[in-house]
């Protein structure tokens, strides 16, 4: 920090207007550019003053009076103290006295100086008190100046005090003398008061040296009248001005020469003096050029300070000079403030020196000439001009390039940074290191620190800051959001006010995946610039806006790249039944379950997390909320549609009907044994591990797999969402359940109807095989062989189910017995006559099948068995018959009835 200046002695302490005097003290200066203001008793000395170094000064005193401090002033340390005094006093100067100030001349000066004094020179006056000075030739020990300021002891001045005369002259005097001398000072003055008579008297010696003295002054001008006549002062007056004409003329050329050495040399002297003046024209030229416009500034306050209210022409006329000069440097300045690129220090400098010579030169011939309103508003809209032109130059070069395919490089290596997010790595760059300088301008503009005469405009600055914010995010969004087609449902993309749009190149998931959080995070930088600047809410608000549908995009593409592993789940499908809680499932719902949980982590990391400022994305009924839920939806509904396509998917060898499982009319099991055996080898040609798995098994592992996800695997997703304190996407997973509860059906429907037609297609040929007729039966303790051959297709049917999922018991044996207990009763209710024993072997076949598969029948099963039973004619006193039939068969066939009787899980 720059000390104050301290005077702490001055030589000589006292003297007269013009007195040269050496000051010395601390502090006074680096340089004698400095040094700006000195003053002595209260007087201005600047313009005589002569810098030696920080601690001498030497000047000249002015027209100052009494005693006073010596004030320095510096450019850095300001006005200083004092802590000495010099003091200022007038002396009594003759006409031939040398001085540096005019002093006014009394009329008794005036009288000495028009006439030839008569008395000698070496005459002293006597003393009033008639006293003799033995015993006072000693000086009186303090300065009588001091005690009498405004006095004098010369008895000839107006200011005549009888105190400072006594004790310059008698203070060595008795009182005795003293009354002595009063006394005869005042017998003087009684004299003086006679009448003429008395005077004449008392002064008769001097009456007639007078009248002999007028005596020989007539005779000598008798004398002079006869020698030269009556006129000799005409002849004396031509005599004199002959001399002088002669003396001139002799010495004309001699004075002239003198003459102008001496103009020459006060010019010179005058120059020298203030050469500061005279050399400031091209001073401040040339520190303008060297962009030193703080020089400038103060070097022209120190001229006018100097030198404003002058009269001298010539200085009025490097005045007005200089002013021109100055001029020139304010248009140079106002034109190097809207230079961009520049610092905005170094802007702040050019307007605060703008606004003080404005400021300065206000007033002068040529203060009118050029008229800048607000030189700060002119830096702050330049510097926001080409904040916006940077913005438009990135946006236009990046998308230029893009549109020449320079993208086309980056999806094919990796490696290569894409053009977009080069342009988002750009804006954000520009924003973090323009914008911050923009609003540092604003704000020393508002604060008062570079404002002029002009009144602030806040309206117009929070105007351009939106604007400039706004931009900002338009650009961004132009690149980073209008080319998904799959997001604008997120958020309105448009580009800029006439620019055209992003090069419409649609980047795939991968390049989304990998590049969207890299810019997610840039922004996200800039934003904390932003914030670190304590801008208002309303402008964070734009580009919180902007992160946060950056980020609902980036949980978006999270989810569809997710959605897009989901669909290719069919090709990852081992048919490996891995799930230990629910017999049948295969691996499929816990590769979803990875799939999940990879995209929630990534999610999570990439745009979940709120930052600073950032709200939670997942709100409740937000716009995240509602994509989390249906990106999850869509996620949910591939993998129906993958169980769906696995449950569908059949090869030319897949058996399109599931072949009649009948020894009776033609198709014995050694056939149908074979006929596997081809299949299964030709799959396992194409399929490799897949070919022991038999489309009837795939279609019941997805059966499984739809039961599972619908009891267990959907519920429980919501698991995943709580770990990570997220919303559960109740609807999309109540959705899903119901679409893979309708799926369950469809595959239901279609196993059923796929085993089913061709079991009961069976009964009947089975049943008339070899021309047989109900009228025509023989009396048996057996089973029909149709009845038996329908129990073991049954069961044959159920061994398939049951090595895959006892879930599927149930579900898909209801179905098939209702089916075959509607065809036989079809069957019995198309028979024309039964005889005796028609009737006991049809009631006992049927009382052994409904009784084989009563766990598995359903109401409108039973009710077609006894809708058959009624339909056969009864037989008189025949129930015990038939009751002692029915237990002899079933104990005979007790292995398919036992198979048949285990209860599904």
């Amino acid at each position: 920090m720059v000390k104050s200046p301290v005077v702490t002695g001055i030589s000589p302490k006292e003297g007269p207007p013009g007195t040269r005097v050496t000051i010395r003290g601390e502090f006074l200066g680096n340089k004698s550019t400095d040094l700006v203001g000195l003053t002595i008793c209260g007087c201005d000395c600047l313009l005589s003053a002569e810098w030696k170094s920080d601690k001498k000064i030497i000047a000249r005193t002015g027209a100052a009076k009494g005693k006073g401090d010596i004030i320095v002033s510096t450019r850095n340390g300001g006005t200083g103290t004092s802590t000495v005094q010099f003091r200022a006093y007038y002396e009594t100067i003759g006409p031939m006295k040398e001085s540096a100030v005019w002093i006014e001349e009394s009329p008794m000066q005036s009288l000495a100086w028009g006439r030839r004094s008569l008395a000698p020179t070496g005459y002293t006056q006597e003393d009033p008190l008639g006293l003799s000075n033995e015993g006072n030739e000693k000086k009186f020990p303090e300065d009588l100046r001091d005690l009498f300021p405004d006095g004098s002891g010369d008895l000839s001045q107006e200011n005549f005090m009888p105190g400072w005369f006594l004790l310059e002259n008698h203070h060595a005097t008795s009182f005795e003398d003293l009354k002595a001398g009063l006394s005869y000072l005042r017998r003087r003055v009684e004299s003086q008061k006679e009448g003429q008579l008395s005077f004449l008297k008392s002064n008769a010696g001097s009456v007639i040296d007078q009248l002999d003295t007028l005596m020989t002054l007539r005779d000598r001008i008798t004398q002079d009248n006869r020698v030269h006549g009556k006129e000799p002062v005409a002849k004396l007056d031509k005599g004199i001005h002959g001399s002088i004409d002669a003396s001139h003329e002799l010495f004309k050329d001699v004075l002239v020469r003198k003459e102008k050495a001496d103009a020459t040399r006060a010019a010179l002297s005058a120059m020298s003096r203030h050469k500061f003046l005279f050399c400031l024209p091209n001073t401040v030229e040339k520190a303008a050029t060297k962009n030193e416009f703080d020089i400038v500034v103060n070097d022209y306050a120190r001229v006018k300070n100097l030198f404003g209210k002058t009269d001298v022409p010539i200085f009025r006329k490097v005045l007005e000079e200089v002013d021109i000069k100055i001029l020139g440097i304010r248009h140079q300045l106002h034109g190097k403030i809207k230079e961009m690129p520049q610092g905005v220090d170094q802007q702040k400098r050019m307007i605060k020196a703008l606004i003080s010579l404005e400021a300065q030169q206000a007033g002068t011939s040529v203060a009118g000439k050029l008229k800048v309103d607000d030189p700060a508003w002119d830096a702050i809209d330049a510097r926001a001009k080409y904040l916006e032109e940077t913005f438009l130059k990135a946006y236009e070069q990046y998308s230029e390039k893009e549109t020449h395919g320079n993208e086309s490089k980056s999806r094919i290596d990796p490696t290569v940074t894409p053009m977009r997010v080069q342009f988002c790595e750009e804006m954000t760059e520009i924003a973090a290191s323009q914008f911050p300088d923009l609003w540092r301008l604003g704000q020393a503009y508002f604060t008062g620190e570079l404002r002029g005469a002009a009144q602030p405009k806040p309206g117009n600055f929070k105007r351009i800051i939106l604007t400039a914010i706004e931009q900002f995010c338009s650009y961004l969004r132009s690149a980073l959001l209008s080319s998904s087609g799959a997001h604008r449902s997120l958020a309105t993309v448009a580009a800029p006010k006439g620019l055209p749009s992003w090069p419409s190149v649609n980047p795939s998931l991968n390049f989304l995946i990998t590049w969207l959080p890299h810019c997610l995070r840039y922004v996200r930088v800039s934003y904390a610039t932003l914030i670190r600047l304590d801008l208002p809410n309303e402008a964070l608000d734009i580009v919180m806006k902007l992160i946060d549908e950056l980020r609902l995009y980036c949980l978006s593409t999270i989810l569809r790249k997710a959605n897009e592993r989901v669909k290719k789940l069919h090709e990852r499908e081992t048919w490996e039944l891995t799930v230990t809680e629910f017999a049948g499932a295969t691996s499929l719902p816990g590769k979803l379950r990875e799939i999940l949980v990879e995209a929630i982590d990534d999610a999570q990391a990439a745009c979940l997390t709120p930052e600073v400022r950032e709200s939670t994305l997942l709100e409740p009924q937000s716009d995240g909320q509602r994509e989390l839920s249906k990106r999850f939806q869509d996620i949910l509904g591939s993998f129906c549609t993958v169980l769906e396509t696995l449950a569908l998917q059949r090869s030319d060898e897949d058996p399109q009907q599931a072949p009649m499982l009948s020894q009776l009319i033609g198709f014995p099991g050694t056939l149908l044994l074979q006929q596997q055996q081809q299949h299964l080898g030709t799959e396992e040609d194409k399929r490799g591990s897949n070919a022991s798995i038999t489309w009837e098994q795939r279609l019941l592992c997805c059966l499984s797999n739809c039961i599972y996800c619908n009891r267990h695997f959907f519920p429980q997703l919501g698991d995943l969402f709580t770990r990570h304190n997220f919303p559960v996407p109740t609807l999309a997973i109540e959705n899903s359940r119901s679409t893979v509860n309708a799926l369950f059906g469809t595959l239901l429907d279609m196993y059923v109807e796929h085993k089913s037609d061709p079991l009961v297609g069976t009964i009947e040929p089975s049943m008339y095989l070899g021309r047989f007729q109900w009228d025509q039966v023989a009396p048996s303790e057996k089973l029909s062989p149709y009845a038996h051959e329908c129990l073991d297709n049954l069961v044959s049917v159920y061994s398939e189910i049951f090595a895959v999922s006892p879930f599927l018991l149930r579900p898909i044996l209801e179905p098939i017995v209702q089916t075959v207990a509607e065809e036989l009763a079809r069957l019995m209710t198309c028979v024309q006559k039964f005889n005796v024993n028609g009737a006991l072997q049809a009631r006992v076949d049927i009382n052994v099948i409904r009784d084989a598969v009563r766990v598995y029948s359903n109401e409108t099963a039973k009710s077609f068995f006894v809708e058959a039973l009624e339909t056969i004619p009864a037989v008189p006193e025949s129930e015990a018959r038939i009751m002692e039939a029915v237990k002899t068969i079933k104990n005979n066939i007790r292995l398919q009835i036992m198979c048949l009787q285990v209860v599904d899980p």
